[in-house]
């Protein structure tokens, strides 16, 4: 083949190269341009209680009650059309008893937990925001099985790890030295040194434009709070299945302090630690990412999470295999009692599109 015909063919399968592209890209964009008029629509029929799960398993423990009952012309909405040609997340939209709501999956850490719950903000008329789960237990006195909804929450992966022969920063809430859990010694003298526990900035609605206060502690909702003690007494379910069931009956505990961080926790002395410390009963990976980006936006926000494991206190594998769908569905029971127990309301914010 001559050159001349050579460069005759790259431009013809440059040009077709070209054409494939810009045809793939018109679905997406239309999916995206349809997904906005729909939310458009939805919106006038508004507003919605916002709910937010992490990953599947919980997801189909909420859909397993029933209790979801999809709205008639658009029983969802998929957000998609990524440049990197991916699916977005889909929310689903309809009633539970009576109200209004929007559900999202969100995705497992903190990111992907502050990032769909600023979404579902911006894009639909949202009166507040459910939390919901599963988590591992870090108090004694709670149980796999039991519900807690805490009113507060602690980021504990924001992290300074420190110099070991450098100074302690005075403006960390705690710290953990390493070397203290040396074998057999414990004396203290570890390479790692010593990590320091910082405070968060919450930027808010509320305030000065580019201001923000440090804070440790992200509290919920308290009138959603206080709506959410009425709960406690109500009946969970203790069995799997027929052949596995835990040996107490669970219960639902409103008003302990909670943890989060991008980490799985499966290890009993860092378990004892934060109990100890900051007097955390849970610990999860996306809660406080959701009360601090509604705590920032100005919205109510509360946080229902089921216990499925002792976090590393239990020998052998870990509980979340065997209870964490238990744990998932006696959450999801109580996010549908919670939303009985609302009373009417008004949207106090408009995110229209």
């Amino acid at each position: 083949m001559n050159s001349t015909m050579a460069a005759r063919c790259f431009v013809v399968l440059l040009f077709l190269s070209f054409l494939v592209m810009s045809v793939l890209a018109i679905p997406s964009k239309r999916r995206r341009g349809s997904s906005f008029s729909t939310i458009k629509q939805l919106n006038r029929k508004g507003p919605y209680i916002g709910l937010i799960t992490v990953y599947s398993p919980e997801e189909e423990a909420f859909f397993r009650t029933g209790a979801f009952k999809p709205d008639a012309k658009h029983p969802f909405v998929d957000l998609s059309g990524s440049k990197y040609d991916v699916e977005g997340r889909r929310y689903r939209v309809g009633k539970i008893n009576g109200k209004k709501v929007v559900f999202v999956r969100c995705g497992v850490g903190m990111t992907n937990a502050a990032a769909a719950t600023q979404q579902m903000l911006d894009l639909f008329d949202v009166t507040g925001i459910v939390h919901f789960g599963i988590s591992g237990n870090l108090n004694d006195s709670m149980s796999i099985g039991d519900v807690t909804i805490a009113k507060q929450f602690a980021h504990t992966g924001l992290w300074n790890w420190l110099n070991p022969n450098g100074t302690m920063d005075p403006a960390d809430v705690a710290y953990l030295e390493v070397g203290s859990y040396n074998v057999p010694e414990g004396d203290g003298v570890n390479l790692l040194g010593q990590i320091g526990y910082s405070t968060e900035q919450l930027f808010s609605v509320s305030r000065e434009p580019n201001t923000a206060v440090s804070l440790w502690w992200m509290e919920v909702s308290q009138q959603w709070l206080q709506l959410a003690r009425s709960l406690e007494g109500m009946e969970l379910e203790r069995c799997v299945n027929s052949s596995l069931c835990l040996p107490e009956k669970p219960k639902l505990v409103v008003g302990l302090n909670g943890a989060t961080s991008n980490i799985f926790l499966d290890n009993a002395a860092y378990r004892d630690f934060l109990f100890q410390t900051f007097e955390v009963s849970s610990s999860d990976m996306e809660s406080s990412a959701v009360v601090m980006t509604c705590l920032s936006n100005g919205f109510p926000v509360i946080v229902i999470r089921g216990l499925s494991d002792l976090a590393g206190a239990e020998s052998g594998d870990n509980a979340i295999h065997t209870f964490g769908s238990l744990a998932a569905l006696n959450a999801a029971e109580a996010v549908l009692e919670f939303i009985s127990k609302l009373p009417g309301y008004n949207s106090p914010l408009q995110h229209y599109i």
